[in-house]
């Protein structure tokens, strides 16, 4: 474990910050996973310092069943929930942030916060932070390697694979190109800009949905307010799912919806199940309305292995992990440690969310 630096401060001053002219000195206990503090706790320490800070490791146990003492996590003012304390270590660190009166920041190193625990800690006054694009680059590369999967009809190729069949795609089977083709994207924030910038690299003429005007870096040909989904799903042969899970988007590409898309549509998710409606989708993929749809994210997770989408021909399920990548965690740790001197120097805080 990291050095521990224990001092009080010896003026008025906010706890988490150093004062120069005054000369006072805070410490701020930080709560870590003990694989962050392995990797990263020297690093965070030195960072610290560098901004005039002094930290505090607060270090969870290495077992999952294992507990801080009360009067140890009475002590945290920001906690760091790192992408190593997912899943395993879940319960046992939020345990950790419930008995911390004093926390004021949290960090995730996801980017939905749709888990009740967010809420609760906002409710509380706890500034909370979120890791939105650092995953992007691969949760967009996995939603395109889909796309063009379904494009370019590799299921029928890998089943012919497994039947050990030379059976070559000839005539009417021969797939469209996909230049030319109109991609929706629903959500244009870091990772449907990046789907968008794929998607346009591979000719697709590409139409996004975002609430609030352009902003720069769209990557979009075109940008829409969502009332205008109506006169904008018939033009899509592609509908790519990248917004959040709010109260307004659950349930938002319902039977009406997917309906409104030309026959042989198809559809992309990698946001969150429940703004696709898993049954409607289902019937129309059933029906041949829909041609195929690449799913990373279900309404119950994991997806139940009774759910007809493992077995429909026209489908590609993956287990909510387009994000996987091994530089995922050397992102996080770098906006969190950014956010970190931001926090010491007093400045805005990079992706703080304020309703969960």
């Amino acid at each position: 474990m990291a050095a521990k630096w224990r001092a009080r401060c010896h003026a008025r001053a906010s706890p988490s910050v150093f004062t120069p002219r005054s000369g006072v000195h805070c410490v701020t206990t930080l709560l870590v996973s003990h694989h962050f503090n392995t990797k990263h706790g020297a690093e965070t320490l030195a960072g610290a310092a560098r901004h005039g800070a002094r930290l505090e490791l607060m270090v969870l146990p290495p077992e999952p069943a294992g507990r801080l003492p009360d009067s140890a996590c009475a002590r945290a003012e920001i906690a760091f929930f790192s992408e190593d304390v997912f899943p395993d270590y879940s319960r046992q660190f939020f345990s950790a942030a419930r008995k911390a009166p004093g926390l004021k920041w949290m960090h995730v190193f996801n980017v939905g916060v749709d888990h009740p625990i967010y809420s609760e800690l906002l409710a509380r006054g706890v500034r909370l932070t979120t890791s939105a694009g650092t995953t992007a680059g691969p949760i967009a590369q996995t939603a395109i390697a889909g796309m063009l999967m379904l494009a370019r009809n590799f299921p029928r190729w890998i089943a012919a694979q497994r039947r050990r069949a030379w059976d070559p795609m000839r005539g009417a089977e021969v797939p469209r190109d996909l230049r030319g083709q109109t991609m929706l994207v629903l959500g244009l924030g870091h990772i449907g800009n990046e789907i968008a910038r794929l998607a346009r690299l591979l000719g697709l003429h590409v139409v996004g949905v975002r609430r609030g005007g352009p902003r720069p870096g769209d990557a979009a040909d075109e940008l829409h307010a969502p009332d205008a989904l109506p006169k904008l799903l018939p033009r899509a042969d592609w509908l790519a799912i990248a917004c959040s899970l709010t109260t307004e988007t659950q349930g938002l590409v319902n039977a009406a919806r997917i309906a409104a898309l030309p026959r042989g549509a198809r559809i992309v998710n990698v946001s969150r199940g429940k703004i696709l409606v898993q049954e409607e989708l289902i019937a129309a993929l059933g029906s041949g309305h829909l041609a195929g749809a690449y799913l990373d994210v279900f309404d119950e997770e994991p997806l139940p292995p009774d759910s007809p989408l493992w077995e429909l021909p026209n489908v590609i399920v993956t287990p909510h992990n387009s994000a996987a990548s091994d530089g995922n965690g050397l992102r996080v740790n770098a906006l969190f440690l950014e956010n970190l001197a931001r926090w010491h120097r007093g400045e805005p805080l990079i992706n703080e969310v304020h309703s969960a």
